[in-house]
Parts: structure tokens; sequence; C-alpha cells
């Protein structure tokens, strides 16, 4: 007696078709699952088979052979609990095979036959839709993420009587576990940078930097706002489209960190990790490989608080995800990809007591301890950030100046319209702002005259630049130009964005 189930498991942020077969044959009693399971695959036994027998259903004792196909790609997780038993129960007879063809399945089982949320039902349902499915069965606590896909009809479970019951004919979900999902979002109410006292020129680099998508850096004594004003950086960035959704949400779904009865994401993330973080956590990976933070902070802002504190082996693995925009990750039996398109942002003090070159407070370091504080960040980490600012401290005047300043929803009107420049601009091609521009694009959106590249000339030899930061100056430039709707870059835009990487002119290590 043969039974093909079909089911999904998730690569990256992929899900691709799994194919069950159960088998059972004669001979003594057992319960075999191959096709490179892993622990949770293997466990799956015990779980079907009591909530096969839990569920008052007939569980007899066979020679059971279940294969994972394709039997050469690693099985991970508890979500072939549900097919697994599905397939036990048409092969024996106790349900119908007339939906077979047509129907994928999904889930956890509980020992009383509940059915259990898994992770990744997201890409799962993508999945089943390119497959053709009409059906895809799933546990009732997935369902708000699916709903958003069109093309296959998600049908909602609570235990394994319904899904039996389904199969037979004889039950079908009621509708009202769907009625409130198809609108439901993450909506959090972003801090203003109307509440940021001071540091103009601070928030006019928060502005470049959310419209052409750069990486900045604030080094500052402490208190002077630089977490403050790194916070409020998501308020000022344009608004999710349908497709970044999307895949923003899939990451989210594949690490486990949706939020209950969540549809879609539809705010920029912010992600904070704290410097005690390991590379796996920052960069992904693990024994089952997961999205890190690079990864959750796709489409919105890294915010490394403290940079020097964070060990410098986590620092360096940034490097390649920020040039490359994705993070693989590499076992001997796969290769996981995950997208990793994010803005870094990063605030320092300029010393140990963070204190150095401040107007009012002496500083207690010495030169060497300066030098080797700020040396924990390499030169090629600190190329990659296009906007490098000094945030000081606030004077008294600033203090008490209760007048409101410019809010970030005015702000992000700029930045909206900056984008949609760029949008049309790479129209034909995968970037979508300025900072993602190939040396190709440089050349055709980045050009100077004369006067223009005299200046660039004279601030690469005064400064010590490199070719990575004068590429980055003219993509700076092409932001800030596309900020006042100009079609060309002046020197006006240029000379802006040569100040912003006047900390080279001063080392950032001393």
């Amino acid at each position: 007696m043969l039974a093909k189930i079909e089911s999904f498991a998730v690569n990256g942020i992929e899900g691709f078709i799994v194919q069950i077969e159960v088998d059972l044959g004669g001979g003594f009693p057992g319960f075999d699952i191959v096709g490179l399971p892993d622990a949770a695959v293997k466990e799956a036994r015990d779980r079907v088979r009591a909530a096969i027998k839990n569920s008052c259903l007939s569980f007899h004792d066979h020679r059971i052979t279940v294969n994972l196909a394709p039997a050469n790609i690693k099985k991970e997780g508890s979500g072939f609990d549900l097919p697994i038993a599905v397939g036990i129960l048409v092969a024996n007879g106790e349900v119908k095979r007339d939906l077979i063809a047509e129907a994928a399945f999904i889930g956890e089982l509980a020992l009383d036959g509940k059915i259990r949320a898994v992770n990744g039902a997201l890409p799962m349902a993508i999945a089943a839709r390119d497959a053709r499915k009409k059906y895809l069965v799933l546990p009732a606590d997935n369902l708000p993420e699916v709903s958003v896909i069109s093309g296959v009809n998600a049908i909602p479970v609570h235990s394994l009587s319904q899904v039996k019951g389904f199969m037979d004919g004889t039950w079908q979900p009621d509708g009202t576990d769907a009625k409130t999902y198809k609108e439901t979002a993450l909506t959090i109410e972003d801090d203003d940078l109307a509440d940021v006292k001071g540091q103009e020129q601070a928030k006019r680099a928060l502005e470049v930097a959310a419209a052409g998508g750069h990486n900045i850096l604030m080094i500052g004594p402490p208190g002077s706002g630089k977490t403050m004003l790194a916070r409020r950086l998501p308020g000022i960035l344009p608004s999710l489209c349908v497709d970044e959704s999307l895949e923003l949400t899939k990451i989210y779904s594949v690490g486990g960190l949706l939020p209950s009865g969540l549809a879609l994401l539809n705010k920029r993330p912010f992600r904070s990790p704290h410097h005690t973080t390991s590379p796996a956590g920052l960069i992904g990976g693990g024994r089952i490989p997961r999205p890190g933070e690079v990864s959750l902070a796709h489409y919105g802002v890294l915010f490394l608080d403290e940079l020097p504190e964070f060990p410098r082996e986590v620092l360096e693995v940034l490097r390649q995800p920020l040039e490359d925009g994705k993070v693989t990750i590499a076992r001997a039996v796969t290769t996981t990809q995950f997208p990793a398109r994010f803005m870094l942002a990063a605030a320092m003090n300029p010393c140990p007591c963070g204190y150095f070159g401040d107007s009012q407070k002496s500083c207690s370091c010495t030169p060497i301890q300066i030098q080797r504080y700020q040396s924990r960040i390499s030169g090629p980490l600190l190329d990659r950030f296009d906007l490098q600012i000094e945030v000081p401290r606030l004077q008294e005047f600033e203090l008490d100046n209760i007048t409101n300043s410019e809010s970030s929803q005015s702000i992000r009107r700029r930045v909206e319209t900056a984008r949609e420049i760029q949008r049309n601009r790479f129209s034909d091609s995968a970037h979508y702002c300025n900072a993602h521009m190939s040396n190709k694009e440089i050349r055709e959106f980045c050009g100077l005259d004369k006067d223009s590249k005299d200046i660039l000339r004279q601030a690469v030899q005064r400064f010590s630049l490199s070719a990575r930061a004068y590429t980055r100056i003219l993509k700076l430039a092409r932001t800030i130009a596309d900020l006042e709707g100009a079609v060309n870059i002046d020197i006006g835009h240029l000379a802006e964005a040569i100040q912003y990487r006047s900390l080279d002119s001063k080392s950032v290590a001393g």
C-alpha cells in the first residue's frame, strides 16, 4: 500500500516541493524515515503515531517506510508531521484519495492531534501557487501570513480530525479564520525628528542618507543625540512597495519572527543588535541556516551603537553583504542564500571616555588609548560609510529652544521625491537607489564639469581618499542633486558630498 503526498520545505527564503512517499509493508512493525531527515524530522515518528491514535483514527502496526524526495536535499524542521500522517491514513484507507493530486500539506502535530504553526509558511504558499496546487492545508495559526497570496486556496486546520474531514468531504473551513487577516499589518508609530533639538547638520545628513540609501556613521560625545537620531531614520524612509513587503515578510516568516496575526510587514525594519552578538547572529547561519541581523534589516536600517565595542571579527563580516546585498551560507550538504540589502547606520564616541575634541569637557584619555580605541574599526569598513559626520554636544541655547523643527513627515516627502527620480533612472536595472550604482551607471549619471572635477581631484589628493571613497562621493553628490531636483551635479552638490567625508581628512583613527 503506497501513498504519495506533496509538501514543501524552504531553502533560504524560497520554498520547494518535497514529495512524501509512504509505504505500508509486511514484516516486523517499524517506522523508518529516509531522504536525509534531520533530528526533528526523525522524531516525527513518535508525534505522528500518537497524534493518529489520539485522534481516534486507525494506526496499524505495519512496516512503515517514509521517503522524502528529492532524497539528496537535507530535510529540516517539524513541518512534515502532517503530510506524513496524511500519507499513512491514505495508504491504510482511512481517508479518501480524491484530493491528493490537488492538495499539499504542511504542519507540526501535537500528541493530541492538534496542529501547530511552522516557520516559512509564506514562501511555501508561494511555491504551492507556482506548482499550481489548488489547496494548501496548513495550521490555522499560519493563515495570516499566507492570506496575501492569491492563486492557492489556504485551508486552515486546527486538528488532524479536521484534515480527515476535509479529505473525505465532510468538513470545510467556515471562513471565520480569514476574515480579519487580509488587511492586518504591523503598524508602529515612528519617532519624529521634530523631537530632536538642534543638530540640523546631522538631520540634513540623515535626509541625504535616506534619499540615496547611503551608509552613515555618527561620531560624538555621550548624550549628543546619536542614537536618538538613528532611531528616527526609518521614519523618513519611503514606504515599502508590495514586492518589498512580500520579500521582507518571507524573511521574517522563515526566521519565525512574524508577530501573531500579521499578514504583511509594511514598515521598514530597524535592527539594533547588541555589541555582544556573534558573527553568525549578525550575518546568519547556525546548524540550520537562519537569517541574521543583516537579513532581518533587509530594505531597512541596521544600527550598530557603540561601534568600536563590537569585536573586530564581527564587524568584518559586514563587508561582503554591504557590497553584494546578499549573504551566502555554505554548508557541506547545501548552500543557502539570504537577501541583505540594508542601510548601515552606526554611532561611536571619539575615544574611550567619549570627550576627545569636546568643547566643554576635557578628555582624560592618552593619545595611545584614543588611537587604540579608534583603530578597532578597520579602514576598509570605515571606507564603506558614505557619510561620516560629527554630532557635537548641544549648546545651552539649543537645549532651551522649545520651537519645533521640521517633522519626519515633511522630510520623508522630499526623500520619496528623490527616490522616485532614482526609480525612474534605474527602471531597467535591479537597483532602486543611488547607493547601489555600478561603475557603468556612475559614468552615465554622475558626470562632472571641469571645475567640479578639479575640486574632487584636490579632495582626493588632500584627504588621501581611496578609489571606493571617490565613487561614493560621486554617488552622494548625485543624491544631493536629486533632492534639489537638479538634472546635473554642480559644484555645490559635490562640495556638500565631500564635506560628509571630511572625517577622512582627520582620520577617525587620530
